[in-house]
Formats: structure tokens, sequence, C-alpha cells
């Protein structure tokens, strides 16, 4: 089954495993500076006299995932599966690896801006990791490219619209991140990779806000 997967779909499985068994034999002093942290001048005194904000990290983060918490990676795993393969076949693999790598991106911006504010004031924010930002990218992507879809919750095993299960599932991380009910959980990177994701959609098509004149610059799909 694995070797007839689309080919990023692939490299980004065999690249989350790697990353994750390499975190547990390493230790987390090792790749704490691949972790996204806030910025926060003089860095967080929390592991080696404190850690900075680097460029890099706003894609590095989506890759590492918490070593204590094997559920996380295997949920994240199976929603790349699930929802990126059929997006790879349609996109092609250069334009998925684009889409996917942005909601990455956007999604650790957000969480940049959000936990480096509350930490002005005076909040005690740690380290940011796991691939949701991008996962939830391709939650939406899949709504839009393919809304009627009948897919299939795992819990509760609740046959719905994939267009449904977008809409329930940016309400429910809406009003977590809002509500503060589930905290250690990095809502707003959720929401912030649908967010992107939906823009560069847009942006492919031509639609606002992206709107131009004349004939979109790629076709639509």
């Amino acid at each position: 089954m694995f070797t007839n997967l689309p080919p990023v779909i692939k490299a980004l499985l065999t690249l989350n495993v790697l990353a994750f068994l390499l975190q547990l034999l390493v230790g987390e002093s090792r790749y704490a500076l691949f972790e996204l942290w806030p910025y926060v001048p003089g860095g967080i005194p929390e592991i080696g006299g404190g850690q900075l904000f680097m460029p890099w990290q706003l894609l590095t983060y989506g890759f590492l995932h918490d070593p204590s918490n094997y559920a996380h990676l295997i949920f994240n795993m199976l929603m790349l599966l699930m929802f990126g393969s059929p997006l790879e076949y349609t996109w092609g693999s250069r334009r998925f690896l684009t889409y996917y790598l942005v909601c990455v991106f956007g999604a650790g911006l957000c969480q940049l801006m959000l936990t480096t504010w509350m930490a002005a004031q005076g909040g005690n924010i740690g380290q940011t990791i796991g691939a949701s930002g991008g996962v939830f990218g391709l939650l939406l992507a899949y709504g839009l490219l393919f809304p009627n879809q009948r897919v299939m919750l795992l819990i509760p095993p609740i046959p719905m619209k994939a267009r449904t299960l977008v809409i329930i599932y940016g309400a429910i991380e809406l009003l977590l991140g809002f509500t503060g009910l589930q905290p250690g959980v990095a809502h707003f990177a959720h929401l912030g990779g649908m967010l992107f994701g939906w823009l560069l959609i847009n942006y492919w098509r031509g639609k606002p806000p992206f709107s131009r004149s004349g004939s979109p610059r790629i076709r639509r799909f």
C-alpha cells in the first residue's frame, strides 16, 4: 500500500515518522531550535538559558510531534493520508507540496503572532510543534474540491459530506480557541492553516480577495 501512495504524501509521512523517532532518541534539548517559539527579546529561559524564535521554525515545527503523545502523530498522519492523497492526485505533486507548506507556514505565522502577544502580556508561553496546521489546510481544500464526497468521522463514526465536516471542525476550533476549554492545543494555528489554504486556493482561482480582470492566471480546479 505504501508504495502506491503519491510521492509527496509518501515523503511527508516518512519525514514525520523519522523526525519523531529522532526526537525519541536525542531528547528535546537537541531539537528545541526547530520548534516554534514566540518572539521574546532575549529568549525564553526554559531550555539551555533561553530559546529564540528563528525564521526556519515557521516550517520545521510542522514536522515535529510530542514524543510522549503517539496519538498526535498517528492522527495527523491518518488525516494527511486520507485528505492529502486525493488532493495530490488532483493537483499534481508540485502544487500539492506548495499548498501544504503554505498552510504549515500560515498556521505557524498565526500561532507566532498569538504567542508573541500572550508572552508580552506576561503569559507563560512555550513552544509549538505538530503538523496539524498543514493537515487542517488539507481538510479545507478537500471540502472545497470535493464538497459532496461522503467521509466518515473516526469518533464518533458518523458519515457526512466533506463540506459539512469542514464547517464542523472549523466551528469547533473557533469555539475551543476563544473559550480555552482545551488548553495546550494550538487551535488558532489550526484555523490559520485553514485561512492560508483558503487564501491560496482563491488566489489560484482568481477569486476575492485576489480578483483580477480578464481570465484567471491559473485554470480553475
